[in-house]
């Protein structure tokens, strides 16, 4: 990375002409803070921890919705959102990176994938927006629960209040409540509500236009991340944006060209700076 593109995504972040998106590699230095054990947030860590440390049929560990899908058919729905409660929710984590990073920097808004807290904890010292994803709910055509959050508590709104930083956590997040995209059926779901429009809330969809995007912690192999990320950055400007992507593949390079992104050859650690923990 030149000094001047860095220059130019470090002010983007900070002015919010570029919009951080999270993956599951930005909480690679984060650990329990009981036994030491990485936090489970890559589709290998969170299939090995939901099965108790024991590997699944070849065909279930291709990714996490496949997996979850078959414990959902087997014991049923609540067992994946325990499980995940359990997880991001009970669990104590030391903080990671990332997220101090951002901390210090403070984007307008932020799209997280993964599941965990902390990008709440990091704005837990100001009122904020929290976006978050539901799938399979009946009652209503949208595909999003919103909250504020006062300071001291979050409360369910009907709104977006577009002064206040936006969180937008699309798969979920046991604070206020475990509510999360998870299962195959939960992906598809979703994700076709997201392609009609119904999973962005309409002052989100307005204020996302001509945005560009870093994305961070994030590998672009399968086709479920994919098509999640190219819609929620529906309507970004020219480019799309940047994704940090050491030792890309030739698929990744095909997808990234083909949806307008650029990819810088740096691990995220490398570009905030920090030293990831082994």
């Amino acid at each position: 990375m030149t000094p001047d593109q860095r220059e130019l995504l470090m002010t983007g972040l900070g002015n919010g002409t570029i919009v951080p998106y999270l993956g599951p590699s930005v909480l690679s230095d984060v650990k329990n803070v009981q036994t030491g054990d990485p936090i489970p947030a890559t589709s290998d860590q969170l299939i090995l921890a939901m099965n108790d440390g024991r590997p699944m049929a070849p065909k279930l560990m291709y990714e996490f919705p496949r997996a979850a899908m078959n414990v959902e058919l087997k014991r049923g729905r609540t067992t994946v959102t325990r499980f995940l409660n359990r997880t991001y929710g009970d669990t104590a984590y030391t903080r990671g990176a990332v997220h101090d990073w951002l901390q210090s920097i403070r984007p307008k808004y932020v799209i997280d994938i993964n599941r965990d807290t902390q990008l709440q904890d990091s704005y837990a010292d100001q009122p904020h927006n929290l976006i978050v994803g539901i799938a399979r709910i009946g009652g209503t055509p949208f595909r999003y629960k919103l909250y504020t959050w006062s300071g001291t508590a979050y409360s369910e709104v009907d709104a977006l209040d577009m002064s206040l930083p936006l969180l937008f956590k699309p798969m979920g997040t046991p604070r206020p409540e475990g509510v999360y995209i998870a299962s195959d059926a939960d992906y598809v779901d979703y994700i076709t509500e997201l392609m009609g429009g119904f999973a962005i809330p309409p002052e989100l969809k307005e204020y996302r236009t001509g945005k560009r995007y870093l994305l961070m912690g994030l590998r672009l192999n399968r086709d479920t991340e994919r098509m999640v990320m190219a819609d929620i950055i529906y309507g970004a400007g020219e480019p799309s944006g940047w994704i940090l992507l050491p030792e890309p593949n030739d698929k990744e390079r095909r997808f990234c060209k083909k949806v307008g992104l650029e990819i810088i050859e740096e691990d995220v650690f490398d570009f905030i700076g920090a030293t990831e923990t082994a």
